[in-house]
């Protein structure tokens, strides 16, 4: 293992030593005992055997400067008087001294804030409608506003949005790729915006579309099994576009006008029915379709009316031997279109079979008896 070291840094301060003039030159340069008197007084601070001071004298000033005369200098005369003091003449009197100082830059005024309260910045307004007379939408409504130019990736770069119903997008002049959604309904518009401001109202040409789905005779279905899926319309099935997928029965879809491939689910089996519905701008558009279907109850009882054996395996087919559906529990339920078919029940080994018809709009339980036995395996007989 790595291990940093520690630097400890020491620091000594020294205050008011008194004793360090005896650390200098003693008469001829050294001191007794070995050394100069600093070296000797330095070990004394950071150790070692303290130096005793020696006697010292402090010189006069007259053994330090030199003889005035023998400089050239003129001897030194004590003043007998107090005599003014000579000021220049060459300032008159209230003049100031010239002074040689660098050019410096005359100060600039900061500007004063306009009289006029600054104005706000333009921006493009919008709302939208379903039909060019038609109201303002309220709600529900979902903006994009991109550069109309693409960036180094291809992509036109998204400039604002919003999920107002009447947004203001402060943006610079320029072109701009408006695009709307409303529910699956929407629309793209160029625009062109100058800075000024703008109020841009565009037609999203959009209705509708509330689907539900009966039983023949009108009879009811259990609408919370019912779902519908909504494509484009086209000649090919191959070629229809998916719009809205897995859409409850009495919801309202939005949707831009035209014609659309309608499918409805009753379940998650064979109960599909397929409709082409039209679509008007500005109305809501009500269809509801006929499901020749019905909801049913497997069970695997030893008597009619008896209580069901769990643990029971269970596979459909058609008349024809086309396999439906699989499931495993003592109760099967599930809804089938109408026609015939044939249910085969699995428990301990044995396998027990019954054939069966639906009619449309007919809810009921199918029941297996135990003595409906198939085929007997692994040798067995069909005890219970």
């Amino acid at each position: 293992m790595h291990r940093g070291r520690a630097v400890v840094t020491a620091f000594f301060v020294v205050q008011g030593v008194s004793g360090l003039p005896a650390l200098a030159q003693d008469g001829a340069g050294a001191v007794p005992g070995g050394g100069s008197s600093i070296e000797r007084g330095l070990r004394g601070l950071f150790g070692g055997e303290p130096e005793k001071p020696g006697s010292y004298v402090s010189p006069s000033a007259a053994d330090l400067v030199p003889d005035a005369a023998s400089v050239g200098a003129a001897p030194n005369r004590a003043l007998e008087r107090f005599d003014p003091i000579a000021l220049p003449t060459s300032l008159s009197p209230g003049a100031s001294p010239k002074l040689d100082l660098p050019d410096l830059k005359p100060f600039g005024p900061q500007p004063k804030p306009h009289p006029e309260p600054a104005r706000a910045s333009e921006s493009l307004s919008l709302s939208a409608r379903l039909t060019q007379d038609g109201p303002e939408i309220p709600n529900g409504l979902v903006w994009r506003l991109f550069a109309a130019a693409p960036d180094a990736s291809g992509k036109l770069p998204l400039i604002a949005t919003s999920a107002e119903a009447n947004p203001n997008f402060a943006v610079p002049r320029g072109s701009y790729l408006l695009h709307v959604l409303f529910g699956r309904a929407g629309m793209t518009k160029r625009i062109e915006f100058a800075g000024l401001r703008t109020r841009e109202t565009v037609v999203m040409d959009a209705g509708g579309l509330k689907l539900s789905a009966v039983a023949p005779n009108d009879a009811a279905l259990a609408q919370e099994k019912v779902f519908f899926d909504v494509y484009t319309d086209a000649d090919q099935e191959n070629d229809r576009q998916l719009v809205a997928s897995h859409v409850p029965a009495n919801r309202v879809v939005r949707l831009n006008a035209g014609n659309y491939h309608v499918v409805s689910s009753y379940g998650a089996i064979n109960a599909v029915v397929r409709a082409d519905i039209r679509v008007e701008a500005g109305k809501l558009t009500e269809a509801t379709l006929q499901h020749h279907a019905a909801q049913l109850t497997l069970k695997l009882v030893r008597e009619k009316g008896g209580e069901a054996i769990a643990d029971t395996a269970w596979s459909i087919t058609t008349a024809s031997g086309d396999p439906v559906r699989e499931s495993v529990g003592a109760f099967s339920s599930l809804v089938l279109a109408e026609g015939d078919y044939l249910v085969l029940a699995r428990n301990r080994g044995k396998l027990y079979q019954r054939s069966f018809s639906v009619e449309a709009g007919r809810d009921e339980d199918v029941e297996v008896l135990t003595s409906d036995l198939a085929a007997p395996e692994n040798g067995e007989g069909s005890g219970d």
